[in-house]
């Protein structure tokens, strides 16, 4: 199969889709590899590398397009790819496409086969292409919140250690999967005083033998929702519905009950956001205010620490690329197994449930 990664376009992305081990990995197995000029350098990897593991090195995105059979991606494809996407072409990558309906409608018409990493589920049920994005996505909302919490971003003015005779920030974090987890373990280190709110007892149990003593866990109900912002001087938003749109637990009346310059951290902002008031946002334009609590809602937040999200992202991506290679899109997309699952749209038709059950009018 011929396999391309292009540059990733997306403002302020420097995550490459694929590492030279993997394109040494691909050749040898037989499969032609391409990649576009220039499309490591945000992660510190020059092209001279990708050349010696044995890629072909192509200077635009259009010849990338033009050559692979497979196009392996870190980011959905923004407009100006789409075009580019052709009937016969199988794309993986993070589509999210429940999020986003005219990306949706773009692809069913390209007539390629979409596989998304954020849908693949191995035989645990996990989600083993999600789970290293959302580590360092979790990890981060806290460097985030802490350096918002500060008055000259608009903040509270709050440190999250707090001091000896200060109190230290209160964080809620919504959701205790992956994202919350993470989230909770950097907050709990930083000594703030933390709560994880979940429905799924079991999680919260499992959370509540291995979490520090100053994380509490609680369960997600409407009234503790409530009762949470009135205390919190940071909230992460870490709720996932693998393929949903993500529910607002927050709505637009509930900003009130916050204290002004509270910081509100969307993770879940790539599957529509949790907070009502929630709209994508950028690295060079993170924040904004609603009634004065400030939302961060970055949409590739793992794309700031580029070096470190390639490698996670590319350890976990590899064996399912080199799979999908040797199987071909048809056979990938049809058996049983993970790949099927990572299937959102084929040969024009949503495959995935979730997906379809998003835009039913």
């Amino acid at each position: 199969m011929k396999i391309g990664v292009p540059a990733e376009v997306k403002s302020d992305e420097y995550r490459v889709a694929m590492l030279p081990v993997g394109v040494e990995v691909l050749v040898a197995a037989g499969h032609q590899v391409a990649i576009q000029a220039g499309a490591g350098i945000g992660s510190g990897i020059p092209d001279e590398d990708y050349v010696q593991a044995g890629a072909q090195l192509m200077p635009t995105a259009k010849d990338i397009f033009e050559f692979a059979d497979l196009i392996v991606k870190v980011k959905e494809p923004l407009p100006q790819e789409w075009p580019m996407i052709t009937s016969g072409m199988a794309v993986f990558t993070y589509f999210h496409f429940a999020a986003d309906r005219k990306l949706t409608d773009a692809m069913k018409q390209s007539g390629a086969t979409c596989f998304a990493y954020e849908t693949l589920s191995d035989s645990s049920g996990r989600l083993p292409l999600l789970t290293p994005m959302s580590e360092v996505a979790g990890r981060m909302s806290i460097q985030e919140g802490a350096k918002y919490l500060e008055k000259p971003q608009m903040g509270r003015g709050i440190l999250l250690a707090g001091v000896p005779g200060v109190q230290p920030a209160h964080i809620t974090i919504l959701g205790g999967g992956v994202v919350g987890a993470n989230a909770a373990k950097i907050a709990a280190g930083f000594g703030a005083s933390v709560a994880i709110l979940d429905v799924n007892l079991d999680r919260l149990r499992y959370l509540d033998d291995t979490m520090p003593a100053n994380v509490n866990v609680l369960f997600s109900d409407r009234h503790m929702i409530l009762s949470q912002l009135a205390l919190a001087d940071l909230v992460i938003g870490a709720v996932l519905i693998p393929g949903a749109k993500a529910p607002n637990l927050v709505r637009a009346e509930d900003l009130k009950r916050l204290r002004p310059g509270t910081v509100m951290i969307d993770v879940a902002i790539d599957q529509g956001g949790c907070f009502e008031t929630s709209r994508p946002t950028t690295h060079r334009d993170p924040t904004y205010l609603v009634d004065d609590i400030v939302h961060y809602c970055v949409t590739n937040m793992p794309g700031a620490v580029g070096r470190t999200s390639t490698f996670a992202l590319c350890n976990a991506t590899l064996p399912w690329v080199a799979r999908l290679a040797k199987m071909g899109t048809e056979a990938a997309a049809n058996a049983e197994g993970p790949l099927k699952q990572a299937a959102n749209i084929h040969q024009g038709k949503i495959v995935n449930q979730a997906v379809a059950d998003a835009f039913v009018d």
